[in-house]
């Protein structure tokens, strides 16, 4: 009663603003420019507003004439006076905190991304025309508990020199001020987070998750996140199991001090019949049967399910037969800009919550900056770079991100993720791009019929140097070579590989089979200050040392080593 009564308000708190997103679909142009509107108006009187004469600016084509695009690097001056507590640098409102996110595509290790209360209210508008139109299409979804992703608390500092808090409290922050109904139905507590140990941080949720049989929806971002801890239900089922049938959790969590265990621990009272369900569910032989035993009423899993998880969203399909995974859409620490609808298998893009442009990007995978486009002038089957302007400072920011145009609702495109635009690996002048690779990769693939867990293209620069498919897949080595043979092929129409390959001074691709390759990759990341639950895997990594990192090595000192942009 309490999940219904609580996802039935949430629902009511979404419906005004879903129906202001339908009303947009059928006039994207005048939307999208009384936003920018609004955004300039708002931020006329900031160092960066007068510098560029907001107040004057009539039109999209005078702003875009005045504003250059900039990147992260291009924006850190600003950046760095607003983290410091200047006032009014880039945006009228104060920053409230800054998100740090992967210096992917930068110079920088991390960014950190300025939220002010407008680029958050952006953000809910996105997210409640998700809510609205998932809870309207399907129902049922009222009725129980839902697992929304919690990442592990990060090792970091946690303020900037102005005293501005860094990083939200947990994942589920952007749901706004919802987060707090949305954790009145959360089979798992937020305070989870609050584990820093990955191995004690999945078994209490995977113990809070066991715990809940009438579990209804589950959303993260990464899908291999999902799995991981999935996985572990063979390992830990007798140990999960005792733990339920008494109650509390007998093994020892150093980083479990006495309020957190408190919090916790003080709602796991023992539960016999559960105890007994988990044991009857672990002896189906299988994990799909067992994943069905412990949540038949499981209806939908939310998760990242384009271009490099792709196929980890298919592995997790395959684990949760009877589930519908629904594809998130793209949702970045910068900006919100797509999100599912119902009946639909792309995103629908937030043409409600920033004001967006689009780069026309070629078969490399290259974008045009003289030519941006509106959202209203996309072309179905062309690929385009994202570049946004938000309320949170960022203007006509190119995301890095490729989206490709796959259909429309009403005049609102439709799109689809399909790389890293901006991400370039270039030793020896290949000159090589993520979202071209992306595509090579998914090509390849699909014609051995492969769906590897994990998936990476990385040089290993070392004599004779080549690029390595980093790979974690049950095929056998046949099939591995011919897939690698017809990547290197492919590449090789990249004029500036070709050329490499020419002068031999890369050779062809090679492969290296990398067990629990996402279970390190995600690590990694983590240990570098990003959410374990939101880190995106990429088709192409430009950094070395991989080949070292997946044969066991101590992956810190490599990384270390090896973390040459």
């Amino acid at each position: 009663m309490i999940c219904t009564i609580a996802n039935s308000l949430w629902l009511a708190g979404c419906l005004a603003e879903y129906t202001r997103f339908r009303r947009a679909t059928r006039q994207v142009e005048q939307e999208q420019r009384s936003l920018l509107q609004r955004i300039l108006w708002e931020n006329a009187e900031t160092d960066f507003g007068r510098q560029h004469q907001f107040s004057s600016i009539r039109s999209v084509q005078e702003f875009q004439s005045r504003v250059p695009l900039r990147d992260y690097a291009a924006l850190q001056p600003w950046m760095d006076r607003a983290a410091a507590g200047e006032p009014n640098v880039l945006t009228r409102e104060g920053v409230r905190l800054f998100e740090p996110t992967s210096g992917t595509g930068s110079s920088a290790a991390t960014k950190l991304i300025p939220y002010t209360p407008a680029l958050q209210r952006e953000f809910h508008r996105g997210v409640q025309a998700w809510i609205a139109d998932l809870f309207l299409h399907q129902p049922e979804l009222l009725n129980g508990p839902a697992y929304w992703s919690v990442s592990p608390a990060l090792k970091r500092e946690q303020r900037t020199a102005g005293g501005i808090p860094i990083g939200f409290d947990d994942d589920a922050a952007y749901l706004g001020w919802q987060q707090r109904l949305a954790r009145a139905v959360m089979a798992v507590p937020a305070a989870v987070r609050g584990i820093s140990q990955t191995e004690a941080f999945r078994y209490l949720t995977l113990l809070f998750l066991v715990r809940s049989r009438k579990l209804k929806l589950i959303s993260v971002w990464n899908p291999t996140f999902l799995s991981l801890i999935v996985g572990q239900l063979a390992e830990w089922g007798e140990e999960l199991a005792r733990d339920l049938y008494h109650g509390g959790v007998a093994r020892d969590i150093p980083s479990l001090d006495a309020s957190l265990r408190s919090s916790l621990l003080g709602s796991l009272h023992p539960d016999k019949r559960r105890a007994g369900e988990l044991r009857a569910a672990l002896r189906t032989g299988s994990p799909a049967g067992t994943h069905a035993a412990l949540w038949p009423e499981l209806k939908l899993i939310s998760c990242w399910a384009d271009a490099n998880a792709a196929a980890p969203a298919a592995e997790l399909q395959t684990l949760f037969p009877e589930s519908r995974i629904q594809g998130k859409g793209l949702i970045a620490t910068e900006g919100f800009i797509s999100f599912p609808l119902a009946g639909h298998q792309d995103a629908a893009l937030a043409i409600r919550s920033h004001f967006l442009e689009f780069l026309p990007v070629n078969a490399a995978g290259e974008s045009d900056p003289s030519t941006p486009r509106l959202a209203h002038q996309l072309d179905q089957g062309q690929r385009y770079s994202v570049v946004i302007t938000t309320g949170g400072g960022l203007y006509r920011y190119p995301l890095g991100d490729t989206v490709e145009v796959t259909g429309r609702v009403a005049e609102c495109p439709l799109i689809r993720f399909v790389g890293r635009e901006g991400y370039v690996s270039d030793w020896f002048g290949e000159k090589l791009n993520e979202a071209h690779v992306a595509r090579v990769l998914q090509t390849a693939f699909a014609a051995q019929a492969m769906s590897p867990r994990f998936a990476m293209l990385a040089c290993d620069p070392a004599p004779p140097a080549s690029y390595v498919l980093y790979i974690d897949t049950p095929e056998p080595d046949e099939t591995l070579y011919r897939a690698a043979a017809r990547i290197d092929a492919t590449l090789r129409d990249n004029f500036h590989y070709d050329y490499c390959r020419e002068l031999r001074q890369l050779g062809p691709v090679h492969v290296l089979r990398a067990k629990n390759a996402a279970e390190t990759y995600m690590a990694l990341a983590a240990n570098n200050g990003q959410r374990s639950g939101g880190v995106k895997l990429l088709a192409l990594d430009r950094r070395d040392g991989w080949s070292r990192i997946f044969q066991g090595k101590p992956a810190a000192d490599v990384m270390q080593e090896s973390a040459r942009l």
